[in-house]
């Protein structure tokens, strides 16, 4: 974690400082600094694994997990004002500056937890990826990433473009939505310990993140208030599982597999999340938004098929 922030903070702070302008460097650089940043999301996870029993991980999982909606909320509410005053790539120094404190806060006061000791001659442990279960549990958070990309990737040019809100309301209004939809991550987390499961509340917030692109759908056609609505809703809704997956993830992969599975939980969140803008943007370009939300509807319909509650309840009849 510390390497990384290290490195996504020289990356970008010479992007920001640099005289680079648009081009080859400057990409570069933000792709490393890109890189560097996503080793804190599996660490971090890894980490939760490590210090926080059962019965506790869900809700601080959930704690872990607002750090993308807060972040989120900050730049929406800083570097707009800071770009529009210094530049767009100037502008880069701040979550630069951001990056190294938070690397020096890790290293002093975030410490590995102890692994746990293997029997001298006990057999490594097998890979959890021999069953379908965690690659399920991969699936349905990718396809949950659309409907949450769908929200937070449209939601200001939505409030601009269609309801014609200010700028500066649009984005505070989004801002707000972070907020919340951070709060939502713990009460969730704090959900999954109270009930045993991570993954029936995963299930039934697939099915609300379901209601609200359709509900959106319905409004942006008939009732602009209700499509609004449905984005204040969705900023809690549809980043509210984040947390579950990732728990989900670390808890049926094991001590030894936690790291990896949850590298790939991200690498495929990310994959999808970098496709998502693209193509929705093309198809609410084509048909418009009540169309392309109403289509972009069915990926969280089918991670409420995919989402395996059913091996979830055997492994904890099984004591897995």
């Amino acid at each position: 974690m510390t390497i990384g922030l290290v490195l996504c903070a020289l990356a970008v702070g010479a992007a920001a400082l640099l005289p680079l302008g648009p081009g080859p460097a400057l990409l570069v650089l933000l792709g490393l600094g890109g890189a560097g940043a996503a080793s804190v999301f599996a660490a971090s996870g890894r980490m939760v694994m490590g210090w926080f029993a059962v019965h506790e991980r869900g809700t601080a999982m959930g704690i872990r997990q607002t750090s993308q909606p807060l972040g989120g909320a900050l730049a929406g509410l800083t570097l707009p004002t800071l770009g529009a005053a210094v530049g767009p790539f100037r502008a880069l120094a701040l979550p630069a500056v951001l990056c190294l404190v938070a690397a020096v806060l890790v290293l002093t006061l975030a410490p590995d937890p102890p692994r746990p000791q293997r029997p001298a001659g006990a057999e490594p442990e097998r890979s959890p990826y021999r069953t379908s279960v965690l690659w399920r549990v991969h699936g349905a958070s990718a396809l949950l990433v659309v409907s949450q990309f769908a929200v937070s990737a449209f939601g200001t040019e939505y409030l601009v473009r269609e309801q014609g809100w200010h700028v500066a309301a649009a984005g505070a209004f989004v801002a707000c939505g972070q907020v919340a939809g951070a709060a939502g991550r713990i009460a969730t987390g704090v959900w999954s310990d109270r009930v045993g499961s991570r993954l029936r509340p995963m299930r039934q917030v697939a099915v609300a993140a379901t209601l609200v692109l359709l509900l959106f759908a319905l409004g942006d056609a008939v009732a602009g208030w209700l499509a609004v609505t449905m984005l204040a809703v969705g900023a809690v809704v549809t980043v509210a599982p984040n947390g579950l997956a990732f728990t989900s993830t670390a808890e049926i992969a094991g001590p030894a597999w936690s790291g990896r599975a949850l590298g790939v939980q991200n690498t495929g969140q990310n994959a999808v999340a970098s496709v998502v803008p693209a193509a929705l943007g093309l198809l609410v370009g084509t048909t418009g938004y009540a169309a392309a939300f109403a289509i972009a509807a069915v990926a969280p319909l089918a991670a409420v098929l995919v989402t395996p509650v059913r091996e979830e309840r055997r492994r904890q009849g099984d004591g897995v």
